[in-house]
């Protein structure tokens, strides 16, 4: 059995920052690529950021520059940190963790941590 867990959300006003982090436990073997996304009211999950299990990351463009992604193999945790934020980054963010479970191979996701940019 697999649990995913992301902490972290909250309110913050437009500019603020925010720090949201994502911890695996569980029968894990391995973890390949981890990733958030974040899926806003009557719109489609949209993929943030990813990270390989080697470091190698990726943004989605309405957050590069803004957006950190980072994790800690050891601790199966991933982090993202969240500078400059704007109102339309408010949305419900959920972690994606690609991980071996002995030879099976499958996707597991958080249950979401809700972020409010607003004044």
């Amino acid at each position: 059995q697999v649990q995913v867990v992301e902490s972290g959300g909250g309110l913050v006003q437009p500019g603020g920052s925010l720090r949201l982090s994502c911890s695996a436990s569980g029968s894990i073997f391995s973890i390949n690529d981890m990733a958030w996304y974040r899926q806003a009211p009557g719109k489609e999950r949209d993929m943030v950021a990813r990270i390989t299990n080697g470091g190698t990351t990726n943004y989605g463009d309405s957050v590069k520059g803004r957006f950190t992604i980072s994790r800690d193999n050891p601790k199966n945790t991933m982090y993202l940190q969240m500078n400059s934020l704007k109102p339309e980054d408010t949305a419900v963010y959920y972690c994606s963790v690609d991980l071996w479970r002995g030879v099976v191979r499958q996707v597991y996701w958080g249950q979401g941590t809700q972020v409010t940019v607003s004044s």
